[in-house]
C-alpha cells in the first residue's frame, strides 16, 4: 500500500495511477482531517465487489464451500469442451 499527500499525488498523478492499475498497487492519498481518499484499479473493484455479493449471501456462500470441500475431496471431473 502506498500514501501519499494530495501534493505528491497531484505532482505525478499518471505515474501514480499506473502503479495502481499496472502493480495491482492500492493508494492512499491522505489529506487534512482524516478525509484520506483509496485508489484501487477498476479490476480490484469489481473483484471486491464480486467477493462481497459471493461471501454475501450464504445460499451462495454454502454453495462455494461445497465446491471447494468437493475438489479437496478429489471429487472431480474433467470434460472436453472442444468436443461438446
Amino acid at each position: 500500500m502506498l500514501a501519499l499527500n494530495y501534493s505528491q499525488f497531484r505532482g505525478n498523478m499518471k505515474e501514480h495511477l499506473d502503479q495502481v492499475t499496472d502493480d495491482y498497487e492500492t493508494l492512499v492519498i491522505t489529506r487534512k482531517e482524516n478525509k484520506n481518499v483509496v485508489v484501487i484499479s477498476e479490476e480490484a473493484y469489481n473483484n471486491m465487489l464480486e467477493n462481497i455479493h459471493v461471501m454475501g449471501n450464504k445460499e451462495n456462500y454454502d454453495w462455494l464451500m461445497e465446491s471447494k470441500a468437493q475438489l479437496d475431496a478429489g471429487q472431480v471431473s474433467l470434460q472436453d469442451l472442444d468436443n461438446a
